[in-house]
């Protein structure tokens, strides 16, 4: 059948269709250079108009589009309207039919998921969703038409609202699951540790996602969720003691996991390892070699003096490194250093140590050659770091020749070696689930050595504790994107966050005073971390730093032997000289000192924290990076005093009841001033 535009009424349209025909499930509009058409699976709608003198014909397309015949005689275009659409209803009804069987079998396919009696994973969503929309795909009727008809609507809409809403049933349905698992397991939960564990820390102990990090603030009970977690894998069968691999960050943390987890769990077969315990043993397992690591890597005092002795050797015997690194300390970094041979100078000496030992571990860590630190530097500063780099190669040609004649490797040899053992897959991983502790620290080498290891073994399940808010160690390499972009770095699209809710160490002033400070940066994770113990506005007091002694002698009065007093500085030589009388004269206090760093994992009844004030050795501390920090090291976040930030987070949280910051009044730090706008106050007197 087929309708044809008068000759007048085609003339006067100036339309490019002049005709339309009826095929076997579509229509055919065409005119003398234009022919378009279009199936039956295409047509959304169609009109029909009469408009002075002339019919017109409207047809519906998907995305909005339309497609129009005009000047047709108007009882013929009346009778064709309503042939065509007789034959498109009938089709449509037809195809209605086997359109609502595909969409009965997408849905018991959608109910035999919802039955199923386990954890329902990310990628089991991302799949599911996936199979919906390959279904309507399958469809032979315009998805814009399916809700017109009776026995397609309701299956329809149920798959929509997977694909629209699919994460929330899914965490309902899981929330159901952990409901009946705490029920079945309750004394699992309640036993595994010396107290039983909360809501947060089941829920994170039970997740099912393949990888998994979960924020666990200050005294949240990471380590017990650590533990919790290795044994629910064999409380479930999910592994053998041998198939889990705990990494830490230090041997002292590995001991102690250890000895919690033969303590609670009662097994030995389960070891915590470091990270170079880790690349050690894939190098022994992948090449039967046994490396030895270098004394100048695990002797702090040995390696700075072998990196002094070098780079005064440098200076000695050229001028032109002599000439170079005063140029480097002297204009770059704004060191004050003394005329003619300055490299003797011993308090240089102490405190350029520190500073060689951080750039020759950047460089080691990069891995690569001279030209390949070269190509990574911007082109603002690219000369400059070519100048530093060139000036650090004697040092870390003489590195590289002492670990020779030891016949040893450093660290960072050791990571390097153990990643390219794994690429070659000369070591096949016994691993499913791995854990880590202390997320926030890891630095992309060993980001690398875990995900090589991963990718080895592509079913392994990471299981990674951190909290973004105690990322404090910046300076030694550790890359927080790696925790904020947690599911980027896994790369499966399988990334999971839980939070651990409950902090059982401060109270809740402190906890409020800490929270709200570390959140004003927007970078870091916004999430709640709530106390069970009642605090006081005094919770948290500012105290002129001239007020320490009054201070201790007004605490000797009320803290008991068993509690402890902890003083926190950010410099090793901010400690107070009074504290060498503390023995004698408070004998019944405990009082240690720590840097702030060294801190980390620690606790104690009452934490004074010293040092805030601005300037140079002040807090937060001057920031003036060397060019091979700004290349090297990741980049900082774009909000003023960040880490540093960081750090006053750390030292707050590591009191349980009180804590004191002992400013200079006439030279407060910058962070002063913030947390009185949180109300805390400035004491006079103790």
């Amino acid at each position: 059948m087929e309708l044809k535009s008068t000759q007048i009424g085609q003339r006067l349209a100036q339309h490019p269709y002049n005709r339309v025909r009826l095929l076997n499930a579509g229509i055919e509009v065409s005119g003398d250079k234009h022919q378009y058409l279009i199936p039956f699976n295409q047509l959304i709608g169609i009109q029909c108009k009469r408009g002075i003198v002339w019919g017109e014909l409207e047809f519906e397309l998907p995305e909005g589009k339309v497609v129009r015949l005009h000047g047709t005689e108007w009882q013929k275009t009346q009778s064709f309207y309503h042939y065509l659409l007789k034959e498109w209803q009938k089709w449509s009804l037809d195809m209605s039919n086997v359109s609502a069987d595909v969409l009965a079998a997408q849905i018991n396919d959608i109910n035999t998921v919802e039955q199923q009696d386990r954890w329902l994973k990310t990628a089991d969503l991302a799949s599911l969703q996936q199979q919906i929309q390959e279904t309507f795909q399958a469809l032979p009727l315009p998805l814009q038409r399916i809700e017109q008809f009776g026995n397609c609507r309701d299956d329809y809409q149920s798959c929509l609202d997977w694909l629209d809403n699919g994460k929330k049933a899914i965490q309902a349905m899981n929330q159901h699951w952990i409901d009946r698992r705490l029920v079945q397991y309750e004394e699992f939960f309640n036993t595994v540790e010396t107290s039983p564990l909360n809501r947060s820390q089941c829920q994170a102990v039970i997740n099912g996602e393949k990888n998994i990090l979960v924020l666990a603030g200050a005294g949240s009970g990471k380590t017990s969720v650590l533990v919790a977690r290795t044994g629910w894998l064999l409380l479930r069968q999910q592994a053998l003691p041998e198939q889990i691999l705990l990494l830490v960050f230090d041997r002292q943390s590995a001991d102690e996991m250890n000895e919690r987890i033969q303590a609670r769990l009662g097994t030995k077969k389960v070891k915590a390892k470091t990270f170079h315990a880790l690349a050690l043993h894939i190098i022994q397992q992948g090449s039967n070699n046994t490396p030895k690591i270098s004394e100048l890597e695990t002797d702090e005092q040995k390696r700075r003096d072998f990196l002094i002795q070098e780079w005064q050797k440098q200076c000695a015997e050229k001028k032109s490194q002599a000439k170079g690194w005063r140029e480097w300390l002297d204009e770059e970094l704004g060191w004050q250093l003394p005329e003619g041979e300055y490299w003797h100078d011993k308090q240089l000496m102490v405190r350029l140590s520190v500073r060689l030992e951080c750039w020759l571990g950047l460089m080691r860590m990069h891995g690569g050659s001279q030209k390949e630190m070269f190509e990574q530097a911007p082109a603002a500063f690219a000369d400059l770091f070519q100048k530093r780099i060139r000036l650090m190669a004697p040092l870390l040609k003489a590195w590289k020749a002492a670990l020779k004649s030891e016949g040893a490797v450093d660290f960072s040899g050791l990571i390097h070696q153990a990643v390219n053992i794994l690429q070659k897959g000369r070591f096949i991983s016994p691993w499913k689930h791995i854990l880590v502790d202390e997320f926030q620290d890891i630095s992309p080498l060993r980001a690398k050595l875990l995900k090589t290891l991963k990718m080895q073994n592509k079913q392994s399940h990471l299981f990674a504790v951190g909290d973004d808010w105690q990322a404090i160690y910046r300076f030694s390499g550790a890359e927080l994107t790696l925790t904020t972009t947690f599911s980027a770095y896994i790369g499966e699209g399988e990334g999971n966050q839980c939070v651990l809710d409950t902090t059982y160490r401060f109270n809740d002033r402190i906890g409020e005073i800490a929270n709200r400070f570390i959140q004003q940066n927007p970078n870091q994770s916004a999430k709640p971390l709530n106390s069970l113990i009642k605090g006081n506005k005094k919770s948290v007091v500012i105290l002129s730093e001239d007020q320490l002694e009054a201070l201790l002698n007004k605490m000797s009065g009320y803290v008991t032997k068993q509690e402890t007093i902890l003083l926190l500085a950010r410099y090793h030589h901010l400690k107070p000289e009074l504290l060498k009388k503390a023995p004698t004269r408070w004998p019944n206090l405990k009082i240690g000192f720590m840097t702030i760093h060294a801190s980390k994992g620690q606790q104690a009844d009452y934490a004074i924290i010293l040092g805030l004030r601005q300037g140079k050795e002040g807090f937060p501390a001057p920031v003036r990076e060397s060019v091979i920090e700004q290349v090297l090291l990741p980049q900082p976040e774009d909000f003023p005093d960040a880490e540093e930030r960081r750090l006053l987070y750390v030292a707050l949280t590591r009191a349980k009841k009180q804590v004191w910051l002992m400013q200079e009044p006439k030279n407060p730090s910058v962070f002063i001033y913030q947390l009185t706008q949180f109300g805390v106050p400035i004491l006079r007197k103790p």
